[in-house]
C-alpha cells in the first residue's frame, strides 16, 4: 500500500502531524482544548510536529504566523465543516467483510449516478446501503458516486469541494462511506467516485495561503489553473495523485469519473492524468480498475488501446453525443447545443457506431472544430446514458423532461441505449421514471451565494428559461430539497419492470459479446425515422437493431438472414416499422 505523503500518521511515538507550507518559515500546531506546540521546519517547505498525547478523534489545526488558522489540507474528517478542525481518523479500526473482492470486468457494467444528499430523504451513507437490495434487482453492477469531498455549507452537487481527503459531514462519517462500499461489494455492485481535480471551490480552500496551489500561467471556467507544471508543482502533483490513490487503497474503490479533464492544464513531460493513471494502476495491483473522464473535447486519444485491445489510459469516455441525439428523438428539443445534433436518425446511428457524432468536424455552437476520430474504437469506450445530472441541472427548472414524454418515446429511447454495446448508465430514479428535478444547488454565504445566483444566469444564457424572473434560486433549502427522491412513487412505477427487464437481457444476451470486441467493427444506415446498425461482436457474432425513432410509419431499412430475434418494441408489417419500434437481433458473423 501506498505510504502517504500528507495528512496525520501514526507512529509508534504518537500522531505525526504534517503541512506542507513553503511559504512560511514556521507553522504551529493546535489541538483543541491543549493550545499551540511550534512545529519543527523539516526543509523543503515541510512542518512536522509528533504528539504522544494525540489519538484518533483528536481535533486539530494548523496556526500560519499572521495568526490565521486553517484545516489540515490532508483532512481525512471535518466534523464541523470546511472551517472547522479537522479530526484524527484511524481506518484501520475498519473491519472489511469483502476484503477479497477484487473487481469487475468493465463489459460488466450497469452504472447508476447517484447523489449521496438526495438519493434518500435522510441524505446519508448509511442510508443509501438500504436501498442497495433494490439496485441489485434492477441489474446495476456500479455505482457512481457524485463528488463527496467537503464542501462548505449543507448541501452542494459536489464539485465546490475543497479538501479532497475528507468525504462531507453531512453525509456521515468515512468509516460509513467504507461500509455502503463494503455493502455494495457484497451484492457485486461496483463502486466508481467523481473526482474533481480541475479547480477548488471558492469557500473553505486556504492552501493558497501557505503554498504555490495555483498559476496564472493557466486559465479555466473557475480562475487561474491548478499549479501542475510549475514553481513548487511537485508537492501539488503528489497531494492530487495521492488523493487518488487514497480513495482507491483505504476505500476500496474500484474506479473514478474524472470531472471535466479538457480544464486540467498541464505542461509537464508527463501530464498530471498520464501519471495519476500509472500510479493509480499500480496500486491497484491484480484489482479491476476502470477509469472513465468527462472531456468535453472528445480527444479520442485518451481512450486508445493497445495493439491486444487493452487500455492504455482512460477505460471509458461519458458520451455526451449520444445523449443529445437521443434527447432531441425524444422531447424534439433543438435549442442551444442540441440544435446541431438534430437531424434524421444517421447522427444517432454514428454515435452508435462510432462513438463521437463530432469528429473534428466544425460545430456551430462552439463555434470551431470538435473532437477526434474515434471509429477506430470499441463501443465499451463510451457510456450512454439519456439523463445525468448536467443535462437535467442544466435546465432552468432542473426538469426531468424526458419522465414527461410519452412512454412509448421513452420505451425507446431506453431499449436502445440499455441494450447496445456501449456501456449504459441511469440517472438516480431514472428506473421508476423519476419526476424529481434535479436543479444545482449549493450553500454558501451570501455574498457567494448571490454570485452564483448572477453566474448560473450568465453561463446558461443561451439556454431557455434562465432569463426568467422566477429562475429557481440553487442557494435556498427548497431547491435542495426538491431534488431527493420520492421512494414512496417506486411501487406504483410503470417503467420498473421494462428496465429490470432489459437489463437482464443486456446481462445474458449482450455482455457475453463484449469481452474482445473488435473496433471499428460497426456500420449504419438511415432513412428519415429509420435506423439500422450493424456490430460485429465477439463469438463469432453480429448484433443488429432496427428501428423507426418516429411517430409516423418508416420503412425497414436491411433484412438479414438466420438472425434470432432477442428483443421487440413495437412492431413490422412486411417492409415497415411501426412508430417507436425497436427491434434488436444476433446472427453468426
Amino acid at each position: 500500500m501506498t505510504k502517504m505523503t500528507f495528512g496525520p500518521a501514526f507512529t509508534e511515538e504518537g500522531i505525526l502531524f504534517r503541512l506542507w507550507a513553503p511559504l512560511h518559515e514556521s507553522v504551529s500546531l493546535k489541538l483543541e482544548g491543549a493550545g499551540l506546540r511550534p512545529m519543527q521546519a523539516a526543509g523543503d517547505g515541510w512542518h512536522r510536529c509528533t504528539v504522544a498525547q494525540a489519538r484518533a478523534g483528536t481535533l486539530y489545526r494548523f496556526v500560519l504566523p499572521d495568526g490565521s488558522e486553517v484545516p489540515d489540507p490532508a483532512s481525512r474528517f471535518q466534523p464541523q465543516d470546511v472551517h472547522g478542525p479537522s479530526e484524527v481518523v484511524d481506518l484501520s479500526f475498519y473491519r472489511w467483510k469483502t476484503s477479497d473482492w477484487t473487481g469487475r470486468p468493465w463489459e460488466e457494467m450497469v452504472i447508476y449516478e447517484m447523489h449521496i444528499g438526495c438519493f434518500t430523504p435522510e441524505g446519508t451513507f448509511t442510508a443509501a446501503i438500504e436501498r442497495l437490495d433494490h439496485l441489485q434487482a434492477l441489474g446495476v453492477t456500479a455505482l457512481q458516486i457524485m463528488p463527496l469531498s467537503e464542501f462548505p455549507g449543507r448541501y452542494s452537487w459536489g464539485y465546490d469541494g475543497v479538501l479532497p481527503y475528507a468525504p462531507d459531514s453531512s453525509y456521515g462519517r468515512p468509516e460509513d462511506f467504507m461500509a455502503l462500499v463494503d455493502a455494495a461489494h457484497q451484492r457485486g455492485i461496483s463502486v466508481f467516485l467523481d473526482v474533481v481535480y480541475n479547480h477548488f471551490g471558492p469557500d473553505g480552500n486556504y492552501i493558497p495561503s501557505y503554498a504555490p496551489l495555483f498559476t496564472d500561467h493557466h486559465k479555466t471556467p473557475w480562475g487561474n489553473g491548478i499549479n501542475y507544471d510549475g514553481d513548487g508543482s511537485e508537492m501539488i502533483r503528489e497531494f492530487i495523485i495521492e488523493n487518488a490513490i487514497y480513495w482507491f487503497t483505504e476505500f476500496r474503490l474500484d474506479g473514478f469519473r474524472f470531472d471535466a479533464v479538457h480544464a486540467i492544464k498541464d505542461d509537464s513531460a508527463e501530464h498530471l492524468l498520464h501519471a495519476l493513471v500509472r500510479r493509480v494502476r499500480a496500486a491497484a495491483g491484480d484489482r479491476h480498475v476502470h477509469l472513465i473522464v468527462e472531456n468535453e473535447e472528445n480527444d479520442s486519444e485518451l481512450l486508445e488501446r493497445d495493439e491486444d485491445g487493452e487500455v492504455r489510459l482512460f477505460t471509458a469516455q461519458w458520451n455526451d453525443d449520444v445523449h443529445h441525439v437521443l434527447h432531441i428523438t425524444a422531447t424534439g428539443e433543438t435549442f442551444g447545443y442540441y440544435a446541431d445534433y438534430a437531424g434524421d436518425a444517421g447522427k444517432l446511428g454514428r454515435a452508435l457506431a462510432e462513438g463521437f457524432v463530432f469528429q473534428g468536424e466544425h460545430m456551430p455552437y462552439r463555434g470551431g472544430s470538435r473532437g477526434r476520430p474515434s471509429v477506430h474504437l470499441p463501443p465499451t469506450a463510451f457510456i450512454s446514458f439519456i439523463q445525468n445530472h448536467d443535462q437535467i441541472g442544466n435546465r432552468a427548472l432542473g426538469d426531468r423532461v424526458l419522465a414527461s414524454s410519452p412512454a412509448d418515446v421513452v420505451k425507446a429511447v431506453a431499449a436502445i441505449y440499455l441494450l447496445a454495446p456501449e456501456i449504459p448508465m441511469l440517472f438516480m430514479g431514472e428506473e421508476w421514471g423519476a419526476k424529481e428535478p434535479f436543479p444545482f444547488f449549493c450553500d454558501f454565504d451570501e455574498d457567494l451565494n448571490e454570485k452564483v445566483r448572477k453566474g448560473r444566469r450568465e453561463e446558461l444564457s443561451r439556454l431557455p428559461g434562465f432569463d426568467a424572473d422566477d429562475l429557481l434560486d440553487p442557494t435556498a433549502p427548497s431547491t435542495f430539497a426538491a431534488a431527493k427522491l420520492d421512494w414512496s412513487k417506486l411501487a406504483s412505477s410503470e417503467v420498473l419492470g421494462f428496465y429490470r427487464t432489459l437489463l437482464d437481457l443486456r446481462h445474458r444476451r449482450i455482455v457475453p459479446l463484449l469481452k474482445g470486441a473488435g473496433a471499428g467493427s460497426a456500420v449504419y444506415r438511415s432513412a428519415g425515422s429509420a435506423l439500422a446498425v450493424d456490430w460485429t461482436l465477439a463469438q463469432h457474432r453480429r448484433l443488429h437493431l432496427h428501428a423507426n425513432l418516429g411517430s409516423e410509419v418508416a420503412p425497414l431499412i436491411s433484412q438479414q438472414d438466420d438472425v434470432e430475434t432477442i428483443y421487440r418494441l413495437g412492431g413490422s408489417d412486411g417492409g415497415n416499422l411501426a412508430p417507436w419500434t425497436v427491434i434488436w437481433k444476433i446472427s453468426e458473423a
